[in-house]
């Protein structure tokens, strides 16, 4: 009952020292709060910004991997080591045979120079005509707007039927006039828009809103040339199983290839994670700068602070002598004002936490993210400020302790 109560009347002398000196102490809760609130701020505008690029990759396809042919290359002497494109058998062999739990598609480039005409309407020959499957769709992170998707009995049934984009649909149907169902010319072909893809915006400069997607048995038919190349692409199942994913991919490929053990695999497996991946590595580097920024402030605010304390323990010599004299213990002065100095740090921290939990989703609702609370870097932020407070007020506390109560009852 004594300790808390003696703890409760150092509570109340700190705050009452705290209030005497108004001035000096706002002024040192605005140094650390403008240091943690750049150090949070910052960070959860990171946060927000990591959680962006991971979703934007999501809706390319970040948790698909796909397999592809390999590039050719130079080996030493000269001599060009080429790969055999992935055909159609194969890639159906490995759909076919791929046990492990994911979605399969197999598509193929078809043209990406083709002008697609509507009536009078005709667009530039940059138009990419892909030809897929039914689960294309998905592995690629494309979503329908309106209309459906392809189906098995389009693919079975060698339909002439297209899902376009739906950029390209703006382009052609520039009157407002419906486009599903309406018959449009790609190539030599006459095709039936049976679906319109929702917006995808541009990236890596190629628009994925401006694209016509085939049934792949259309494309062998009406697209045929020699050597044609196929991708396979897998979505698993469970994004955490993806490396698992990988690896099974891999090894039921080079068996259908019959490739021996001692033998290179001729194809390459692409994961389009790896590049969220590296921006997010990235980022690592802002991260590091806002911590140092913030630590600097921090240790400028450990500074002003520590001194305010010193001032405050000169200030106040004459009373610590008389609580000296009246039987206070060396431990409880130096409470005192340890208490005095990690109070200033922690609302100089809860000021700083508030406005950067504010400042970095500002910066996550520009970016199209969602609100955060970056629980770690309160923590951390309410950690910093109790370190910086408990460092700043050590040694104006151990001063004041070591006073001798009959000089300082002397002190004017």
């Amino acid at each position: 009952m004594f300790v808390k109560s003696l703890f409760i009347e150092n509570l109340r002398i700190a705050f009452g020292a705290i209030r005497s000196n108004l001035l000096r102490t706002i002024l040192t809760i605005v140094i650390i709060a403008f240091g943690i609130m750049a150090l949070v701020g910052i960070l959860t505008a990171i946060d927000s910004i990591k959680g962006s690029i991971s979703s934007q990759f999501r809706s390319m396809g970040a948790n698909t991997f796909t397999i592809v042919n390999r590039e050719s290359r130079v080996r030493v002497g000269g001599r060009v080591e080429r790969y055999r494109n992935i055909e159609f058998r194969e890639a159906t062999e490995f759909k076919e045979t791929y046990d492990f739990p994911a979605l399969v598609s197999i598509s193929t480039m078809a043209s990406e120079i083709a002008t697609v005409k509507y009536k009078s309407e005709k667009t530039n020959p940059n138009i990419p005509v892909v030809g897929s499957d039914e689960n294309y769709l998905i592995t690629s992170g494309y979503e329908i707007k309106v209309g459906r998707n392809l189906t098995i009995n389009d693919i079975q049934s060698n339909s002439h039927v297209v899902v376009i984009g739906s950029g390209l649909a703006d382009e052609l149907f520039i009157e407002g006039e419906e486009p599903l169902n309406k018959i449009i010319g790609i190539g030599n072909g006459k095709y039936k828009i049976v679906g319109i893809l929702k917006e995808k915006g541009s990236s890596f400069g190629s628009s994925g809103d401006k694209i016509c997607i085939l049934p792949i048995t259309s494309v062998r038919q009406y697209f045929s040339r020699p050597n044609m190349n196929f991708r396979i692409s897998v979505l698993p199942n469970n994004s955490q199983l993806l490396k698992a994913a990988i690896n099974e991919a891999e090894g039921s490929f080079r068996v259908i290839r019959k490739l021996r053990s001692f033998e290179n695999s001729n194809f390459t497996i692409e994961s389009s994670d790896n590049l969220s991946n590296m921006l997010i590595e990235n980022i690592k580097y802002v991260t590091i700068a806002a911590t140092i920024i913030g630590i600097i402030t921090l240790f400028g605010a450990a500074i002003g602070l520590m001194n305010i304390m010193l001032v405050s323990v000169t200030e106040r010599t004459r009373e610590i002598g008389i609580r000296k004299a009246i039987g206070a213990k060396a431990s409880t002065i130096r409470r005192q004002f340890l208490y005095e100095s990690v109070i200033i740090g922690q609302l100089g921290g809860f000021f700083g936490i508030i406005l950067g939990i504010l400042i970095g989703n500002v910066v996550s609702f520009v970016t199209g993210g969602i609100f955060i609370i970056p629980w770690f870097w309160i923590l951390s932020g309410v950690f910093l400020c109790f370190i910086v407070g408990l460092v700043s007020g050590l040694f104006p506390a151990i001063k004041a302790s070591k006073l001798d109560p009959i000089i300082s009852l002397r002190y004017e």
